[in-house]
C-alpha cells in the first residue's frame, strides 16, 4: 500500500472515533509548540472524539505535561496522555523488589517513585535493567556504553527500555535516546522489553483511556495513530491494526523532499523501515 498525501485532518476525521497522537516532533519540538497541529487536535476533539497523546517519554505523564505551558502547547488539545514512563512503571511492578540496575539521568528517576524497588549497580545482584536515557544529556552517544552493556548481557539481565526512541529532535538537533542503548544490548545478546511504542503495553493503556471517555469499545479501524517515527509510531499502528498518519517534518525532516517531492521521500523513509502509513503530511494541520 502506497502512502497518500493528506491535505488536512478534517478530510478524514469522520472516519475515526479516536486519535492517538505522538508528542515530540508532532505537537512540539522540545522548545515550542506547532500551533497548527495543536489546533487540528483541538478541532478533532470538538467535532469527532477523544485525543490521547502517546509518548515515549521515559517519565510519568505529569512530567510530560509540566513542560507544555512553557512550550505553548494548550491543555485543551488533548483528553489524556500516556507516557512510556507510565507503561514502564506497570512493567517494573512485575520485577519488584528487584534490585534494579539503573541507566539514565537523575531527572528520569521519577519513574521509580513510590514503587517497592531496590537498586544495585552490581550486575551480579541486579535482577533487571531499567534504561531511561543516556547519562549525558544532550551530548551523549551510544557506542561508549557497549562495554557496560556487554557485561550486563553476560549476566542474562532483561532490560526495560523506558524510551524506545533511538533519537528525538530537540529544536534543530537530534539527541540520542534510550532506544539506541537497547539496540546495542540486543546486538550483544541481551533481551529488551519495550513498554513504549511500538509494543503493546502503551497502546493498551491508551485505548483503555479513549474507550473510557466514549463509554464503549472502539474497533481498531476507527483509530488513527499520528506520529513522526516509522519504527515507533507507524510500526505500532501497523501492529495494532490502526491507520497511520506519518508526519514527515519530525525526526526525518532532513530527509523529506519539498513540494511535489514530499510524498516520494515519505514513501522512501517508510519503506526503509518496512512499515506502511495510509496518510502522510509534512506537518499536522486541520
Amino acid at each position: 500500500m502506497s502512502v497518500s498525501l493528506l491535505s488536512g485532518l478534517s478530510a478524514v476525521a469522520s472516519h475515526y472515533d479516536a486519535v492517538l497522537c505522538d508528542v515530540w516532533g508532532v505537537i512540539h519540538n522540545g522548545r515550542s509548540a506547532f500551533v497548527t497541529a495543536c489546533e487540528a487536535l483541538k478541532k478533532f476533539r470538538a467535532e469527532q472524539g477523544p485525543v490521547i497523546l502517546v509518548t515515549n517519554a521515559p517519565v510519568p505523564k505529569d512530567r510530560v505535561t509540566r513542560l507544555f505551558p512553557q512550550f505553548g502547547v494548550p491543555m485543551d488539545c488533548f483528553d489524556d496522555i500516556v507516557a512510556s514512563g507510565d507503561a514502564t512503571r506497570n512493567e517494573l511492578k512485575g520485577f519488584a523488589p528487584g534490585p534494579v540496575y539503573r541507566i539514565g539521568l537523575d531527572q528520569d528517576f521519577g519513574v521509580y517513585a513510590g514503587l517497592p524497588l531496590e537498586f544495585s549497580d552490581d550486575p551480579a545482584v541486579a535482577k533487571v535493567i531499567c534504561c531511561t536515557s543516556l547519562r549525558d544529556y544532550p551530548n551523549g552517544t551510544p557506542e561508549p556504553y557497549r562495554g557496560e552493556l556487554m557485561r550486563l548481557a553476560a549476566h542474562g539481565l532483561p532490560m526495560l527500555c523506558a524510551n524506545p526512541d533511538v533519537q528525538f529532535r530537540q529544536g534543530d538537533r537530534l539527541i540520542w535516546s534510550a532506544g539506541s542503548l537497547a539496540a546495542i544490548y540486543e546486538q550483544e545478546g541481551g533481551k529488551v522489553i519495550r513498554p513504549g511504542k511500538p509494543d503493546d503495553p502503551i497502546y493498551r493503556l491508551a485505548i483503555d483511556k479513549a474507550e473510557a471517555i466514549v463509554g464503549r469499545s472502539i474497533p481498531p479501524e476507527r483509530v488513527l495513530a499520528i506520529g513522526d517515527g516509522p519504527i515507533t509510531d507507524v510500526l505500532g499502528a501497523n501492529r495494532q491494526g490502526y491507520d497511520a498518519l506519518f508526519i514527515g517534518g519530525g525526526i526525518h525532516g532532513d530527509a523529506m523532499g519539498q513540494g511535489d517531492a514530499f510524498l516520494a521521500s515519505a514513501q522512501t523513509v517508510l519503506d526503509a523501515d518496512g512499515v506502511r502509513a495510509k496518510w502522510a503530511m509534512p506537518e499536522l494541520g486541520w
